[in-house]
């Protein structure tokens, strides 16, 4: 075969290996700050190595976790805010990891677009940077693909996968009981499900998202991109002080379909929706959109992001802990027989 001189490059066809090359420069240094025990090399290798030894661990069980951000992107991508997304895509996989008692060790990203626009990218993966940084785990890895033809200039979407360990014998849930107290820990928004219904509800309003928000003094934008809260340092301390039975992590399906998964055969949960204050960016999605507090409360997180099932022995001390960590703690009722979320009263 005889090689043409001129003929076409792979940059020609709508691929920049060398804007790939140096996205990966870029966030080098952010990736670094997320370094932890265990992590044994940098980014750049075709895989990450870590060290469950040194790490600390004796006889470890793994737990991967994957999931991405979902319609969310859009909102980012339409403002050109896409500095906390990353966040998002950590957070959706690291709260989930800890809901089965692991601690998040590292974390790996897949950033897939038409079109590399160096300066959104690296914004993006810096973060995921802070992500993995807020929650203790390492950014160990990624994977970069320019797709020319399967997206749409400036549209991207973003994968994570991460990965904790825990002593053998150490997995949640365990120990769930009748009279078991549920306690709520404050959602910081919608966090990241729900998204395709909050922008059906934006375009039946007269919004835009850069307009003033009328349930606060950020633009509609911002207040739906405020990122998911990261729970994990806070709830590995509640864990390991002990008295902690479950976690559900409140993303799609709300507490109605999440906090079930965790609970053992025949058993439910009566919640008291008078426990806590709907935030008015719920109140807002409800009005604007006719939901039922039942439609309300199966698709959003409506204020709740993660519940811990506790004895009812450690309530007091394990509400202490987490409120000292910065969470603000609602006792929402308690584990019954039966199955499903039980409600009584009404959000307000």
């Amino acid at each position: 075969m005889t090689l043409k001189k001129n003929g076409l490059t792979y940059a020609d066809a709508g691929v920049d290996i060398d804007a790939g090359n140096e996205l990966v420069e870029r966030i080098k240094p952010a990736a670094k700050k997320t370094v932890r025990p265990g992590v044994m090399a940098g980014l750049g290798g075709f895989g990450a190595l870590f060290d469950l030894k040194a790490a600390g661990y004796e006889d470890p069980i793994l737990v991967a976790a994957t999931d991405g951000v979902g319609t969310k992107l859009r909102i980012a991508i339409d403002t050109d805010n896409v500095a906390t997304v990353g966040i998002d895509l950590v957070a959706m996989c690291v709260n989930d990891l800890v809901c089965q008692g692991a601690e998040p060790l590292f974390f790996l990203d897949y950033f897939a677009t038409g079109k590399l626009k160096l300066d959104n990218a690296a914004a993006v993966v810096e973060g995921i940077a802070e992500g993995c940084a807020q929650s203790g785990c390492a950014l160990i890895g990624g994977e970069t693909a320019e797709m020319p033809g399967m997206y749409e200039d400036g549209d991207f979407d973003l994968a994570g996968f991460a990965v904790g360990a825990m002593e053998r014998g150490a997995d949640l849930p365990a120990g769930v009981q009748e009279g078991d107290v549920l306690l709520g820990l404050a959602s910081n928004g919608v966090h990241s499900n729900g998204y395709s219904l909050v922008r059906k509800t934006v375009e039946l309003s007269s919004y835009k998202w850069s307009d003033i928000a009328p349930f606060s003094d950020a633009t509609l934008g911002e207040e739906l991109l405020k990122p998911t809260r990261l729970y994990v340092k806070p709830v590995l301390k509640a864990i390991r002080a002990g008295g902690v039975h479950a976690l559900a992590h409140i993303t799609g399906g709300g507490l109605t379909e999440n906090l079930p998964r965790v609970l053992p055969a025949g058993m439910g949960a009566d919640i008291d929706l008078t426990a806590w204050t709907l935030p008015p960016v719920f109140k807002w999605l409800v009005e604007t959109a006719g939901l039922s507090q039942h439609e309300l409360l199966k698709t959003y997180n409506a204020g709740i992001g993660m519940v811990v099932v506790c004895a009812a022995s450690e309530v007091e001390a394990l509400t202490a802990l987490l409120s000292d960590e910065g969470e603000t703690v609602y006792r929402l009722g308690q584990v019954t027989t039966g199955g499903g979320v039980t409600y009584e009263g009404e959000l307000k």
